[in-house]
């Protein structure tokens, strides 16, 4: 086992050294060689070195290197040391995080995340916490939790009884909501298209005055981040409106919630706070391995009562449950990776990484302004919206600077447009990687 961990350690080290001077995306003959996984499960045993050697030989050649520097695709972070690190004592310790008396330490780790997150955030002190796959649970989680409270107000325990026979509820998204919250409404029995969608400006930002007058309550859901422009809605303003019909208010903040915790980038999450709920991604902007995603709600009845579940073959005791406030039982101990990225970064060094990322992303803004393309959104965080002209030029421009391999940006449409989408994510990303990119972008868009 030792010399196996060892090799593992080794091999890993030499994948993460390799990531400055290859290929962010895999060439494809590196792909082409993934057929040799293809083969019938064999009869016989095979060595674990042989298993890991095969593993490595042929598969980490055709991952996309989204764990290095130059990755600016789908606001992807890479992995800090100390995360990766916990990730791999926490694999040997293999706790199943679901009660305490199964694991006390990751369930005292995830109480002192609990306690870390909010301050940093801003929260309530008391808001409950569940430790999740990603921002699609996450807003599942804290969307269970509000119709919880809606439904009980009325009488209704949508837990024990569904819901048949319930009274409706009201949600309301802006016109630019994330597919996350669609599917977590769509899973919960809300639906996706029965919500009313509230118009934005032309950052994405719902306008307060275009929501509609509410007489009962209803649930909310605004944005920290918007994904493509990293636009936030005013939440103060619609905290403000929701009060008069006692709804309920959910930020989806799945990497803009990070933005709390930077005194520089503050601002843009004011009145966050006055909500009753918050999704976010550990694996973005924490850089933490996936997948990890993070729930909060301000006041964890609510939570607990929408996720608890009861057996016969376990009683609970005087401890915080982690299962009582995650959908999964069984699970990983996501807590543990979380906890280390923060003890390593510590306040500043958290606030250091988002403004820096921060910082590239107006680079490449500024650059691209320069050599005559068109930003389309105003970068207020780390997000860049880029025109190179017709939409099937962009089109044509994000498909060479991948095939180029230099960095990796994806294509999107925003509002009519078609754009590049420059996302800068990584603990690992340097000035030089920013100008290095940027002189692939332009050599690229403008070769004809």
């Amino acid at each position: 086992m030792e010399d196996l961990i060892q090799e593992a350690v080794r091999r890993s080290a030499r994948y993460l050294k390799g990531l400055e001077q290859r290929s962010v995306a895999p060439p494809p003959e590196a792909v082409k060689r993934l057929g040799g996984f293809d083969a019938p499960l064999q009869d016989e045993p095979t060595a674990p070195m042989r298993v890991l050697a095969d593993l490595d030989d042929i598969g980490s050649a055709a991952t996309v290197a989204s764990a290095g520097p130059r990755y600016f695709g789908f606001v992807t972070g890479g992995t800090l040391p100390a995360a990766l690190a916990a990730s791999y004592l926490a694999g040997a310790w293999d706790q199943n995080a679901a009660f305490h008396v199964a694991s006390p330490t990751t369930a005292f780790l995830e109480e002192i995340c609990r306690r870390w997150l909010v301050a940093l955030f801003g929260l309530p002190p008391g808001a409950g916490i569940g430790f999740v796959t990603g921002a699609t649970m996450a807003n599942f989680s804290a969307l269970a939790a509000a119709r919880h409270a809606l439904l009980g107000r009325l009488g209704w325990d949508v837990e024990a009884r569904g819901l048949f026979g319930a009274p409706p509820i009201t949600v309301i998204v802006g016109a630019e909501v994330h597919v996350s919250v669609l599917k977590a409404l769509s899973l919960l029995g809300l639906g996706r298209e029965r919500v009313i969608r509230v118009a934005t400006d032309g950052q994405g930002r719902m306008r307060p005055e275009a929501v509609p007058p509410l007489t009962e309550p209803a649930i909310i859901c605004i944005q920290a981040g918007n994904v493509n422009t990293g636009a936030f809605d005013p939440a103060a303003d619609i905290c403000e409106l929701a009060k008069a019909s006692d709804s309920w208010v959910h930020v989806d903040g799945a990497f803009g919630l990070w933005a709390a915790a930077c005194p520089d980038r503050r601002f843009l999450a004011a009145g966050i706070p006055e909500a009753h709920s918050w999704a976010t991604d550990a694996h973005k902007w924490l850089n933490v391995p996936y997948d990890s995603g993070i729930v909060l709600v301000a006041d964890p009845r609510h939570l607990q009562a929408s996720m608890s579940a009861s057996a016969a073959y376990f009683i609970a005791g005087d401890a915080r449950e982690p299962s009582h406030y995650t959908p999964e039982l069984s699970r990983r101990a996501r807590g543990v990776e979380i906890w280390a990225a923060l003890r390593s970064l510590g306040r500043l060094g958290l606030a250091d990484l988002i403004e820096r990322n921060c910082r590239y992303a107006r680079r490449f803004a500024e650059g691209l302004k320069l050599a005559g393309y068109d930003v389309l959104n105003e970068v207020v965080l780390n997000q860049v919206l880029v025109s190179f002209g017709t939409p099937d030029r962009t089109r044509q421009v994000v498909r060479r600077v991948q095939e180029d391999g230099t960095c990796w940006c994806g294509g999107t449409e925003w509002q009519g447009h078609a754009a590049m989408r420059i996302s800068v994510s990584s603990w690992a990303t340097t000035g030089e990687d920013v100008e290095r990119s940027l002189r692939a972008m332009i050599r690229l868009a403008s070769d004809r």
